[in-house]
């Protein structure tokens, strides 16, 4: 049903001025929403219908003026006009942002959103008279009861005990299984029924004239007495507490008692064995090596090994750090490194990381013919001076990897 609760908020919020224009404005605007909800309820409600038999009554009864009247009828479309309202709407509020009664476009575009959203619920009632769903659901229900119970009137018969059939004596029972069928089916039949037409006249239909009254006073009341019309600013009664929670009578202090929903997974257990983690199929080694053999095998080969000593010892490093080096020999330095700025003396200590025998052999470049290279000759490598090593890295680091990729540079 479309309901104006949630597009008159936002012509609160967002159609500004106190004065009687804008006054006009945010009324005018909530009676355009409320005239489109009228004419589509008064093509598919008999009950709205009969309350709105044309649309001189609509004007009569203060939806619609005499000037738009003549503007709806005289819009030249065979097909059913509920939408035009909304168009008037919209081009309302943007008559509204130029004048600046509307103060930005967030504003306008949040407007309008509201008010597509309404509209597409007043086309969903057109569409819904138009096409119900599902399409045979009544026939085959008004044809299956209908021809069941009159099958059954046949055929559950008593036979004539003037007859003398064998087995067959006069029986006044009370048919329990037929009425208790025929309370069932009756109700499904009557089910259906309430989908051909659910905005009748039927008790069970919808009150569309009902809601036709609440939506129009509702909207107004709230785009215009209730415009800017606030309380006096005050602390709450739980202004100083850590955990608000508001108080329960004695019927619902047992509620206190219940644990709040923590997730449909929250309850189950698992067995130790199940909460190991397992590795991976195909991998022996620490998860390190298996890196860093990948990355070994994306290294170039020939005339790129030239290239491969660096990125070897960076693999390397790789390696021991996911080796679960510990503190103290990631911790160990050269002599070399007191040397000072601008001086890249030949550091002899080999690799401080490690001892000499858990140090890694450096591959080896391939001996082969020399491959002729065709261009202009390779420029002579200059010595360009290196900076001296940083000091120790602040403890809440993870590693000093960083360090040790520099002073192998």
């Amino acid at each position: 049903m479309p309901l104006p609760d949630a597009l008159m908020c936002v012509v609160a919020g967002t159609v500004h001025g106190r004065d009687e224009r804008g006054r006009l404005y945010r009324r005018t605007l909530m009676r355009y929403a409320g005239l489109s909800a009228v004419l589509i309820l008064r093509s598919v409600s008999t009950a709205v219908f009969k309350r709105f038999p044309t649309v001189d009554h609509v004007v009569e009864a203060g939806f619609m003026t005499r000037e738009e009247r003549k503007k709806f009828e005289n819009l030249n479309s065979s097909y059913n006009k509920y939408w035009v309202p909304c168009v008037w709407f919209s081009n309302l509020a943007a008559q509204a942002r130029r004048e600046g009664r509307i103060r930005d476009n967030s504003a306008l575009k949040l407007l309008l959103e509201e008010l597509t959203v309404f509209r597409g619920k007043c086309g969903m009632l057109f569409h819904y008279d138009w096409i119900s769903v599902p399409l045979v659901y009544t026939q085959v229900v008004t044809i299956a009861v209908y021809s069941y119970f009159l099958a059954c009137l046949v055929g559950r018969q008593f036979l004539d005990p003037a007859q003398g059939y064998e087995g067959h004596n006069l029986d006044l029972c009370v048919p329990i299984f037929t009425l208790l069928q025929f309370f069932f089916y009756a109700g499904w039949l009557k089910v259906a029924e309430q989908l051909i037409n659910p905005f009748g006249e039927d008790d069970d239909d919808f009150e569309t004239n009902f809601l036709i009254d609440r939506n129009f006073q509702v909207s107004m009341l709230a785009v215009d007495e209730m415009y800017d019309d606030l309380a006096m600013l005050e602390k709450d009664l739980y202004w100083d507490a850590t955990e608000a929670r508001a108080p329960y009578t004695a019927a619902t202090a047992f509620l206190l008692q219940q644990p709040s929903f923590q997730g449909s997974t929250f309850d189950i257990t698992l067995a130790k064995e199940d909460m190991q983690f397992q590795r991976l199929d195909g991998v022996d080694g620490p998860l390190g090596d298996a890196h860093g053999d990948f990355l070994q095998r994306l290294l170039p080969v020939g005339a790129g090994m030239a290239a491969g000593g660096l990125l070897g010892r960076r693999l390397s490093l790789m390696r021991r750090k996911n080796s679960c080096v510990s503190e103290t020999s990631t911790a160990a330095s050269c002599a070399c490194a007191g040397a000072p700025d601008g001086v890249a003396p030949e550091c002899g200590c080999g690799d401080p990381l490690l001892d000499p025998g858990l140090r890694e052999p450096e591959p080896e470049l391939p001996v082969g013919p020399e491959m002729p290279v065709s261009g202009p000759a390779p420029e002579p490598f200059t010595a360009v001076p290196m900076p001296a090593p940083r000091g120790p890295a602040p403890p809440w680091l993870p590693s000093p990897i960083g360090e040790e990729e520099e002073s192998l540079a």
